[in-house]
């Protein structure tokens, strides 16, 4: 009559023991450790799209992706500079991932439910949208003034199937043109046969960066998506650790550093997180 309830828990106490044990495997088996072990963080990112990653006059990566890859790599080793770039093409990042070729991908990639059924998002780190680009000296001065003014606004895109249908969403009436290259769309805006050109909004903000007094933006934008790193999927531990670096920078100890990206490649000035209560929570 008492062997069966000492047998039960002998089976229950070996099931406990066995889930201890290939729990603790499984961390050892991390990401984390070995990138650690490796002794540098490397990262599948591109070359070619300013302010994201591009190369700068002394061939060096630079770009917002590229703070932020260097801000997990001060995480991991406490030095910003202990990472390898991968320089991929757009479809390889996902790819590179799955082979193991880099240890995540940060590449503005739009985060999608299908390609989270591939590869497992981090914490999104800028939220992208469209916006319109304007002369300094433009008599529009936001999107109600654009609006109002109907089909005598005309509005430069990038050529695209879905180019005149994103345009009017925010502009039902305006006209539009559209260019083969991103260079002629800015350059029907500067010699006046546009009155506006609509594009990323991280691009809007990084022209007007560098060139000041220029352009202007109105406030609106519209079309949101996410931008995330990616790593590969089933190491929680390895996520973890991403998104808690990604976290800090955005809201916590190393928000100086975030912030000073923010401010060099997009020229706005991040309000610092606020003191108390976090906000997750709220």
């Amino acid at each position: 009559m008492h062997r069966r309830p000492s047998l039960f828990k002998a089976c229950v106490f070996v099931l406990a023991a066995s889930s201890a044990v290939m729990g603790m495997a499984q961390a050892a088996d991390s990401k984390l450790d070995s990138v650690l072990a490796r002794g540098k963080l490397i990262v599948g990112t591109g070359s070619t799209n300013a302010p994201w990653h591009f190369q700068g006059a002394d061939g060096k990566l630079q770009g917002f992706d590229i703070d932020i890859a260097r801000m997990v790599a001060k995480g991991l080793f406490n030095d910003p500079n202990k990472v390898e770039f991968v320089v991929q093409s757009s479809d390889a990042r996902i790819p590179n991932l799955l082979t193991d070729k880099v240890d995540m991908s940060c590449q503005f990639i739009t985060v999608t439910a299908s390609r989270a059924q591939q590869v497992a998002f981090t914490l999104p780190y800028y939220r992208e949208g469209v916006g319109l680009l304007l002369p300094a000296n433009s008599k529009y001065k936001e999107i109600e003034d654009l609006q109002a003014a109907g089909d005598s606004v005309t509005v430069a895109v990038l050529q695209n199937v879905y180019a005149e249908e994103l345009v009017h969403q925010a502009l039902p009436k305006a006209k539009v043109d559209q260019y083969d290259s991103v260079d002629l769309m800015y350059q029907a805006v500067n010699s006046g046969r546009a009155d506006a050109a609509a594009t990323d909004q991280s691009s809007v903000k990084y022209l007007m960066v560098q060139n000041p007094g220029r352009y202007r933006s109105p406030t609106y934008a519209w079309s949101p998506q996410t931008y995330a790193c990616a790593v590969k999927r089933g190491d929680q531990d390895w996520l973890n650790f991403v998104n808690t670096t990604l976290h800090e920078a955005m809201t916590g100890v190393e928000f100086p550093t975030y912030a000073a990206s923010f401010k060099q490649w997009f020229g706005v000035d991040l309000p610092s997180p606020a003191i108390g209560f976090p906000v997750e929570f709220k």
